[in-house]
């Protein structure tokens, strides 16, 4: 079932829920996700399964952060999904994707009952990294991001390495893997809707409420936007609302801390964005590179 839209939308700026669409989409435990959830990883791999039961879901509540909050991680063929979403780049997926793999394993092994003090090997699934991407900056088709890049010293060895691979969702891009998943291509449509509207001038609310209406008019997701308007409506807003404050707050110069490198300048800044324009803690803390720990301590004091 569904959850109550009014209960999202008081929950949401608490940082207790935070589901976007790319989630609710394919990573629910409804018969339609986990289809769909099947359908893109066929897309994906030039498979043909046919049972959604078959995937093993296994999400990530918390990791070390409250942001830190995977998107989809499921288990087929012995092998461990996970796919993320993002509408920013970020280079630091990798490093995420290993706090989250680590994780994950830990509960997978749990769940088997194996012990890593054995003198037997343990054998864990293959992992595969996915970062769908469909921000507003430019960025290839598809690219891999690696752990590497991130080392204080260039290493080149490939001895301790972690990959994330980045799949361009935007318009016009990956067409014959949208051509392949119908629901990534409704999902896509949809987003590339308001993205449109936008910049033919109207407002974020505006340009949300007639993507909604376009997408229920074309059944878009099987008509799932129609039945969960109010909770659509609910999360594009929250998404568009935070990314205009956190612009306006740059363009302004309120976040001239991070450019001074002041940590604690970012942490202010932080709770200010929380206090004044409704950000949640982990949107606030990630844009200002503050540590969201120092961040929901201040709102706490």
């Amino acid at each position: 079932m569904s959850e109550n839209p009014n209960s999202f939308v008081e929950s949401n700026y608490q940082g207790k829920y935070r589901d976007r669409l790319f989630k609710a989409i394919f990573g629910r435990n409804t018969e339609q996700s986990k289809r769909w959830r099947l359908e893109l990883y066929n897309a994906l791999n030039n498979t043909s399964y046919s049972d959604p039961d078959e995937l093993e879901v296994n999400t990530i509540e918390n990791i070390i952060y409250i942001k830190m909050h995977n998107d989809v991680s499921f288990l087929i063929d012995s092998q461990m999904n996970l796919y993320e979403h993002q509408s920013t780049p970020n280079p630091n997926m990798p490093l995420r994707g290993l706090f989250y793999f680590a994780q994950l394993y830990q509960k997978q092994l749990d769940k088997e009952d194996k012990n890593l003090l054995s003198t037997q090997l343990v054998k864990i699934p293959n992992p595969n990294f996915i970062v769908f991407y469909n921000g507003e900056t430019e960025r290839p088709e598809n690219y891999k991001l690696r752990l590497s890049d991130a080392f204080a010293v260039e290493d080149k060895s490939g001895n301790f390495e972690w990959t994330a691979t980045v799949i361009n969702i935007n318009k016009n891009y990956n067409k014959t893997l949208q051509k392949k998943c119908k629901p990534l291509y409704d999902y896509v449509s949809y987003v590339s809707r308001i993205t449109d509207n936008k910049k033919n001038g109207m407002s974020a609310e505006d340009a949300v409420n007639e993507a909604v209406d376009w997408a229920c008019k074309n059944n878009l997701l099987e008509g799932f936007i129609r039945s969960q308007k109010e909770e659509v409506i609910a999360m594009s807003m929250t998404e568009y609302d935070e990314e205009a404050c956190i612009r306006t707050w740059r363009r302004d110069g309120i976040a001239e801390g991070i450019q001074m490198g002041a940590q604690q300048k970012a942490i202010e800044d932080a709770i200010v964005a929380v206090k004044a324009f409704n950000v949640t803690p982990e949107i606030a803390a990630e844009k200002m590179n503050a540590p969201l720990e120092e961040v929901l301590a201040g709102l706490k004091a």
